[in-house]
């Protein structure tokens, strides 16, 4: 064997423009590979992080049928202590108070929805407060600031620092109305949130509404590697009587195209290894056909078709170890600006997923899989693209000198 690997050693570097042009094909299909790899993983991530961090959470807690019927009386009982028995298992939770209003400043108005949130407790599951792009978000020192949806404030014409009126109706029947202070506008989050959002402090909304306690709302998030029907399930168990349902059932049209969209992706991954096959492909067949005679001769003074075929496929392995060393270093610098930078797609109009606004800068994800996976694809298509020429090579005898 250690002859055999020397032998193929010194052929593939007797015609060194043939052995670049083929490491330089698995090269370049590895590295394609890799870079693609981590986008695809960073979009899917991203997608499902924008759904969860910013408003839905992984699971959602309501009383009754506030779901179908949403109504400021329909509320959680002593949500305190159900939050602390959440936290003692290990989860995440915060909840919310959600109201409906008029919202008016000068000559503008519109409707809203306002939401009470725990400013501690609301950043351990949410993200909102990060997607502040005028102004600053919530302070329990300032109770009467609010922070409005990108397209309200664009309906009210008001920025930071401007007073707005709310008006609605308390809890205990009077009319609940009070001026209040805009303190931050968010950057584009939902169609739901940019149109009518109105975040303030829990304080506040108690006080305007007349609402002493009880919460409308307990979001929960899970650990990275909790699974979901898991959480779901002692969860459940927790919150016995009140109406417990994921993300995924909260919004199934959502859940369904992310689904749809890994399927999707993963028929793109095939086609793009299918090219890349037919590349490496190629590649494989000029290398192997050019030594047609090479190997006829070889087989002439006595080697068998066993090792001629060997010295094929060991030949094939170092140009493909050569290929991943190369490919695997030159895809780091690559991954580092796709994981740092990014692509800024929101030059091309942004993105967005079902009215939930996506992250204008797409960054890559490294995984294990970011590089396992184009490796272990890359080995088994070269296999099988030098299995043909290599049988053919097998064939080779010295009538076709």
């Amino acid at each position: 064997f250690k002859g055999t690997l020397r032998m193929a050693w010194r052929n593939i570097w007797r015609n060194r423009r043939r052995t670049l042009v083929t490491v330089g094909a698995m090269t370049l299909a590895l590295l394609i590979l890799v870079l693609y790899t981590g986008l695809v993983e960073g979009y899917l991530q991203g997608m499902e992080r924008n759904i969860l961090d910013l408003e839905i959470g992984d699971i959602q807690i309501h009383a009754g049928d506030y779901l179908d019927r949403p109504s400021i009386y329909t509320l959680i009982e002593d949500p305190d202590s159900f939050l602390n028995e959440l936290n003692a298992s290990g989860y995440r939770a915060s909840a919310r108070l959600l109201g409906g209003g008029l919202v008016a400043a000068g000559e503008s108005s519109a409707g809203a929805l306002l939401r009470g949130v725990d400013i501690g407790q609301d950043a351990q599951v949410s993200e909102i407060n990060r997607h502040v792009v005028q102004g600053s978000w919530l302070e329990s020192d300032d109770p009467q600031g609010v922070v409005l949806g990108r397209r309200l404030a664009q309906t009210l014409v008001v920025k930071p620092g401007d007073e707005l009126v709310i008006l609605s109706q308390a809890t205990d029947g009077s009319m609940a109305n009070d001026l209040f202070a805009v303190r931050g506008v968010l950057q584009s989050v939902s169609d739901g949130t940019d149109r009518a959002g109105i975040f303030l402090t829990a304080q506040a909304f108690r006080e305007f509404f007349v609402l002493p306690e009880g919460a409308h709302q307990i979001i929960v998030r899970r650990t990275e590697r909790a699974e979901l029907e898991a959480v779901e399930g002692e969860v459940r168990s927790l919150a016995s009587g009140l109406d417990v349902k994921t993300w995924r059932e909260l919004v199934p049209t959502l859940a369904s195209l992310m689904d749809s969209t890994r399927s999707i992706i993963t028929v793109m991954f095939f086609v793009i290894y299918l090219v890349i096959a037919i590349l490496i492909l190629n590649a494989m067949l000029m290398a192997v056909f050019e030594r047609v005679r090479e190997f006829g001769v070889l087989k002439a003074i006595g080697v068998s078709p066993e090792r001629v075929l060997t010295l094929i496929l060991i030949e094939s392995a170092l140009q493909t170890g050569l290929a991943i060393l190369v490919g695997l270093t030159l895809s780091i610098p690559g991954l580092w600006y796709l994981t740092t930078v990014g692509i800024n797609v929101g030059r091309m109009g942004g993105m967005s997923l079902m009215g939930i606004a996506m992250n204008p800068i797409w960054h890559a994800v490294v995984t294990p899989a970011t590089f396992m996976v184009p490796v272990v694809m890359l080995i088994v298509m070269v296999f099988i693209a030098v299995l043909y020429p290599a049988f053919k090579a097998d064939g080779a005898s010295v009538e076709t000198i």
